[in-house]
């Protein structure tokens, strides 16, 4: 029963942040011309091209869907099936979102507020996505994938994807455009950082009195090293283990998940990580 709620709850905030991503679009940046991170940045940039430059046109959402046919295929083979169904869940809901809501500012025409508030709403659909262990595609898919195989920060390839896709808009379409876009993406940014967790990596500490039983349950849906360190509760003089790991953010709510299925009462304490050195995967 349990799990079925918890499923239904990540079905509904992943619907709610799909909705969230196409109406920030069309009723916040796709008027002014002001582009979104990642994925659908390049959808918006390559909709304007194909418009402006060809005898056809293809939609934002019809491109965003195409886009991301070849890293959904990755999160499958890479990452696994669940995280895989609820990545084209969110990805479908967002290209049917911005093909049935028109493209029309709703408040008001100033460039400089649409960024502001367009990139505040994508933000809040993006990090209560993340935030329940599922993805909107895209560049996601890419930075799990990469901080899973490499162990390295993935913020470099964010910051290029998205300065080709400003550079590339200011461009063609003049610079202020893209300045516009580049206080959108920072406001998106900071709003993911507040709502979810601003470093691709976190270190977890775990005080557990079901260290065996944990571990083996952890080793079986991420693949991650864990050390154990034998501890002894100050209070209760308890035998316990501390199950030290380190993640990336994509992990935590599977994590999470985890922890409370095995021992409700563990005592987990999540650390931001600046870096890794050695071997990530196989600590």
């Amino acid at each position: 029963m349990e799990e079925k709620k918890e499923l239904l709850i990540k079905i509904i905030v992943v619907t709610l942040g799909g909705l969230l991503n196409a109406f920030a679009m069309n009723c916040f940046l796709i008027p002014v011309s002001v582009y979104s991170s990642g994925f659908s940045g390049l959808a918006q940039l390559l909709s304007n091209l194909t418009s402006d430059y060809t005898s056809f046109h293809l939609s934002t959402g019809v491109l965003l869907a195409i886009l991301n046919i070849p890293v959904i295929i990755l999160a499958w083979k890479k990452i696994g099936p669940s995280f895989t169904y609820f990545t084209i869940l969110s990805v479908g809901i967002t290209t049917l979102f911005l093909e049935l809501i028109p493209v029309t500012p709703l408040f008001s025409k100033d460039i400089l507020l649409n960024s502001v508030f367009g990139g505040l709403i994508v933000a809040i659909g993006i990090g209560y996505t993340l935030k329940y262990g599922a993805s909107t595609g895209g560049l996601d898919i890419i930075a799990l994938v990469l901080s899973r195989s490499k162990g390295k920060p993935v913020g470099t390839y964010f910051f290029l994807f998205n300065a080709v896709i400003i550079l590339t808009a200011g461009y063609i379409y003049g610079m202020e455009k893209a300045l516009y876009t580049l206080i959108n993406l920072y406001v998106t940014s900071r709003f993911i950082d507040a709502i979810h967790t601003s470093h691709i990596k976190v270190t977890a500490f775990i005080v557990t009195t079901k260290g065996d039983q944990l571990r083996k349950e952890i080793h079986s849906k991420l693949v991650r090293g864990i050390t154990a360190i034998n501890a002894k509760g100050a209070f209760t003089n308890q035998d316990k283990q501390i199950l030290m790991m380190v993640l990336s953010r994509y992990e935590l709510y599977d994590l999470s998940r985890i922890i409370k299925s095995v021992d409700e009462k563990a005592f987990t304490n999540v650390v931001q990580t600046v870096d890794v050195f050695g071997e990530f995967r196989k600590m």
